[in-house]
């Protein structure tokens, strides 16, 4: 019977940490499945989703704490199953705008009044085309109760953009 693993790790930019970890997944006969990792002010963090047998789930999870404090830090949980069902509708959020403190905040402040899951979140600064100044950018999934009144949520939202000078689109997701 196969289980399911999630764990997230972070440690100093340096060639060889990924294949550190995926030699331990591998020689527990773990089966490296989905992962998001990435680089940010120097240090590499990310997390990953891995199958393996019930039998060596403790084993694997005793190998990945070991790791943890040589060159990174490791956190493994077991993963859940549960999930959004039928009754939730998938949609997106795109942000875009001068960057400024308290986006992210306000943002999900909002969602988060309103039971609405954010499953996914990616966000990024880079350069406005005219003036060069940080320009704030993000790609939001979210998982809304279908129950919920989309007419005011997208009014708070325009209530929001408006406040912070930022534009806020909600568009039903494919996924």
């Amino acid at each position: 019977m196969s289980a399911m693993m999630v764990f997230t790790f972070i440690g100093a930019d340096k060639p060889g940490l990924v294949e550190k970890l995926a030699q331990t997944v591998g020689s527990h006969g773990g089966n490296w499945l989905e992962s998001r990792m990435s680089e940010l002010a120097g240090q590499f963090a990310g997390i990953v989703s891995v199958a393996v047998s019930e039998a060596q789930l403790p084993t694997l999870r005793a190998a990945l704490s070991e790791l943890s404090g040589e060159e990174m830090t490791i956190v493994v949980a077991t993963a859940d199953h549960r999930g959004f069902g039928a009754d939730f509708r998938n949609l997106k959020l795109s942000i875009v705008g001068n960057d400024r403190p308290g986006i992210v905040l306000e943002v999900s402040t909002a969602l988060a009044a309103r039971r609405i899951n954010v499953s996914e979140m990616n966000t990024s600064i880079t350069s406005a085309p005219m003036s060069g100044a940080p320009l704030f950018q993000a790609v939001v999934k979210i998982q809304v109760p279908k129950a919920l009144d989309l007419a005011e949520l997208i009014a708070q939202l325009d209530s929001i953009a408006g406040a912070l000078t930022i534009e806020i689109d909600l568009e039903e997701s494919l996924r």
